[in-house]
């Protein structure tokens, strides 16, 4: 149960915050790429649009190879509630649906529609609602659901479902921390964007009606801070909190135990505690649907590293390929580390498998890093229990039990050691003297016990089919069988009914042949009367 609202706004009004375990304090690197505005740059000559690109399911295509569409038009539909679709980032035509490389650390090839652009740019109708604050919250809800908007943040959790939220919220919180070493994107669109941010702001609070929010910000934006503290001033309902520059504080889980001091638990969510979070990004996106009526085809992406001559932010348009914008960063040859480019920050990106992977809804940063910067897992070594790792844990997990039994693909001990409450910080690979890739470990292990929950799952609804199946044509067997015995019983009855109708018509005949009988013999007993009668008279003469 959460604490009362008000208590915890007065907390932080009076600087007294919260905190969580562990943490580690990286060099920030932002900037590289946090001095010069957001560019806009020209259009690809191709984008590659994944079906995808959020938590849940793809949507159905709606469009086919060789086909004209226009800026903003939706290419696939949703099939569920976990389902968003994605839209053209352009115009143009249609060049191919097929696979391609994925934005995943495994890269494998996903269900992508091939965009040619045209070079005109040119929008489908848009259907603003600048009054969105008479539109009932559910028609809110729909436009944001048709808009393909998912978080933009993490993990790309579809945003209509967090608002269509069951239970009541009393605090809502928008999350404008990126702690990550290098990521500047959303440091950029809080001080060139911030009242739009405002708008989505409304918007959430006219769906959610919370209580109170809080926007929280890290001490180490100043400029951000500025910018939202002007866009909120006169938001009596809404609290701008400075949050110490700690790494992961932009964790969900750890946001809520600086700001509320209360614990998210294993496996809850912060709506169990009358909390729902947003970041700023996904602020931005629903303004941009309710407001302006476009769709979420673009984002703001950090284009930096040490082997990028031009670090920069810029506005990306979704399905740009990886090389496309890290040429326009300058991407040099002369330091490339084995052509290495890592989708996400330093600490919980990944290494791209091909330069075609494109941008996606939750792609936040493209790191270029040059042949002396160090990653987990460039030099693994064997594990010296230092307990580094458990130190810094912000989950208070213990990953190097962990590490053990991921690596001994011992499954179910690594669910006993809470392994999906980890998440993915990259903190205890960050402090790891033997350069052990543990975030590595823990992604694949995630992976295979999903994989295997996922099977178990297709075998339990195959074994439920044939149990249907089976217990189907035992019904239809029985009631083949039934039919036959009511067509038996039926023939029986009409047998015995025919044999009764015969046996009713055969019975008045033996009273007929009786009285022919007695009339033949009445007959006869005239007749011999009458013999006898015409004898008697004749004798009679004769004597006279």
């Amino acid at each position: 149960m959460m604490k009362d609202t008000e208590v915890i706004i007065q907390q932080l009004r009076d600087k007294k915050l919260g905190s969580f375990p562990g943490g580690v304090h990286p060099e920030g690197k932002k900037a590289l790429s946090n001095v010069n505005p957001i560019v806009t740059l020209p259009l690809p000559e191709r984008l590659y649009i994944p079906l995808k690109q959020h938590i849940g399911e793809e949507g159905s295509i709606l469009v086919e190879a060789g086909q004209t569409v226009l800026k903003g038009e939706a290419l696939t539909k949703t099939v569920n509630a976990y389902s968003v679709p994605v839209h053209a980032p352009s115009s143009g035509v249609i060049e191919s649906i097929g696979l391609h490389p994925s934005a995943h650390p495994s890269g494998l090839p996903e269900p992508t529609i091939v965009l040619k652009t045209d070079g005109l740019d040119e929008w489908s109708t848009l259907s603003p609602h600048p009054d969105y604050e008479k539109l009932p919250a559910e028609n809110l809800v729909e436009i944001i659901a048709d808009a393909g908007i998912s978080g933009m943040g993490g993990a790309g959790f579809p945003t209509h479902i967090k608002t269509n939220a069951s239970k009541n919220i009393e605090l809502l919180i928008i999350n404008g921390i990126e702690c990550e070493p290098y990521i500047t994107s959303d440091d950029r669109l809080m001080r060139e964007h911030a009242w739009q941010i405002r708008q989505g702001v409304d918007i959430l609070r006219c769906i959610l009606t919370p209580k109170h929010t809080i926007i929280a910000v890290e001490d180490n934006k100043p400029e951000a801070l500025s910018a939202l503290s002007i866009a909120f001033k006169d938001a009596s309902h809404c609290t701008l909190s400075t949050i110490p520059t700690v790494y992961p504080a932009g964790g969900e889980k750890q946001l809520v135990q600086v700001l509320t001091g209360q614990e998210i638990p294993s496996k809850g969510l912060p709506s169990d505690l009358g909390i729902s979070m947003f970041n700023v990004g996904t602020c931005y996106a629903v303004a941009d649907a309710v407001c302006n009526g476009k769709p979420l085809i673009e984002r703001v992406v950090t284009l930096t590293g040490e082997a990028a001559k031009q670090p920069k932010n810029v506005w990306a348009l979704l399905g740009t390929p990886a090389e496309y914008l890290c040429n326009a960063a300058d991407w040099q040859p002369s330091k490339r580390l084995g052509a290495k480019v890592i989708m996400g920050g330093p600490m919980m990106g990944f290494t791209l498998t091909s330069m075609q992977v494109p941008v996606v809804k939750t792609t936040n940063c493209l790191l270029m890093p040059n042949a002396n910067t160090a990653f987990p897992g460039n030099n693994e070594r064997p594990c010296i229990r230092c307990s580094a790792c458990a130190e810094v844990c912000p989950a208070s997990l213990l990953p190097q039990q962990l590490y053990w039994h991921a690596k001994g693909k011992e499954y179910e001990k690594a669910q006993d050691y809470n392994l999906f409450d980890c998440i993915e910080c990259g903190a205890c690979a960050y402090v790891c003297p033997s350069d052990i890739p543990l975030v590595q470990y823990y992604r694949q292990t995630k992976a295979a016990i999903r994989n295997e929950q996922d099977e178990k799952n297709k075998a339990d609804k195959a074994k439920l089919r044939f149990e249907a199946r089976k217990a189907r044509l035992e019904e239809e067997k029985q009631a083949r069988e039934a039919k036959f015995k009511k067509a038996a019983e039926a023939r029986e009855a009409a047998k015995k009914q025919s044999q009764s109708s015969s046996d009713a018509q055969a019975v008045p005949e033996k009273p007929k042949s009786a009285a022919v009988a007695a009339a033949i013999a009445r007959a006869k007993a005239k007749k011999l009367r009458e013999s006898q009668q015409n004898s008697n008279t004749e004798n009679t003469k004769n004597t006279e």
